[in-house]
């Protein structure tokens, strides 16, 4: 007499991406929070106070840019604030002190901070640092090293042109700054979800060694990530020396936070593996929104720190019962 068989031999479950990201609930949550703002002040409501807020959120865009893709990979970057601060010191340290054109300091700004995404990228990658670790002691070497630069000083006295890209709105709307946010948001978008190179941020976040198996270099899109969203600090470390006129060694402090903050409240995965660029965007309006109306109807800013905080909990536990139900 014969017996069937049968195969019990457990399979494994393929890694779930998700290029798009869940951006629905973001986007209800600022609609919400646009129409309890403007019946609570008569202000927000205003076109004046949008193009505000946009001024308002561009650096932190431009961070959360980068940062968006360093979560997909299932990494982290804390260092991003001090790398801001540095190179924005150096692009003024090279602009006043070494006597630099100032289009040229610029660019050597940028690629300073791409040069310590490097660094973090190197430590994970051939040190094998976990990313927490590795780009916690990025940050204190920058900031160290932002203060180093001009013995803790400030620079200022940039020239009216340079100051002009973030104080200017060219038609009514928008300055070159804020152009230049949403091109890159644009850019970004693009890259991740119509490009094989974008979409294999999420085959490595999902599983690195799956995405090692299937022929994906790990360790180049990991420095290359990491790189890039150096670049994008640089980049920001530009924005703001010309909303501020000045290049400050302080500049940055705890805007990490706020940037890891606006990308998991628009959807993407502290695991790895999910995200997109236009749940980044509604996650960093949601972040200028809240403080701009805070700000409106006179709310201290330690009691918006408290909101801010609540936010960021709500967002990360919801992010964590959607993947335990899953």
């Amino acid at each position: 007499m014969s017996t069937a068989t049968t195969d019990k031999t457990p399979t494994r479950p393929r890694p779930r991406l998700e290029i798009g990201g869940g951006v629905a609930g973001p986007l209800i949550g600022l609609i919400l929070l646009c129409v309890g703002f403007s019946l609570a002040s008569e202000y927000f409501l205003s076109l004046r106070n949008a193009l505000n807020i946009l001024d308002q959120v561009t650096v932190l865009g431009i961070l959360a840019i980068g940062m968006t893709m360093v979560i997909i990979i299932g990494g982290i970057d804390l260092s991003v604030g001090s790398v801001l601060a540095l190179s924005m010191m150096m692009m003024g340290w090279l602009a006043k002190t070494a006597g630099l054109p100032l289009p040229a300091a610029m660019v050597l700004g940028v690629a300073t901070g791409a040069a310590c995404g490097l660094v973090s990228g190197s430590l994970i990658t051939f040190a094998r640092l976990p990313p927490f670790i590795a780009t916690l002691a990025v940050m204190s070497v920058a900031r160290g090293l932002a203060n180093i630069l001009t013995n803790g000083q400030q620079i200022v006295g940039y020239p009216s042109w340079f100051t002009g890209l973030a104080t200017v709105r060219h038609l009514g709307f928008f300055s070159v700054t804020v152009t230049v946010f949403i091109l890159l948001m644009i850019a970004a978008g693009i890259f991740l979800r119509y490009r094989a190179t974008g979409r294999n941020l999420f085959a490595i976040g999902g599983s690195p060694e799956v995405a090692r198996l299937a022929g994906i270099d790990v360790r180049r899109y990991t420095l290359v990530t990491y790189a890039a969203a150096g670049a994008l600090a640089g980049v920001a470390a530009v924005t703001m020396a010309a909303r501020l006129n000045s290049s400050q060694p302080s500049a940055g402090l705890g805007i990490e936070l706020d940037t890891i903050a606006a990308v998991v409240i628009g959807g993407a995965s502290l695991a790895g593996g999910v995200g997109s660029i236009a749940g980044t965007l509604l996650g960093v309006l949601i972040i200028g929104v809240l403080r701009n109306g805070l700000n409106l109807v006179g709310v201290s800013p330690f009691f918006q720190m408290v909101v801010i905080g609540s936010v960021i909990a709500l967002a990360v536990t919801f992010d964590t019962l959607g993947r335990n139900r899953r």
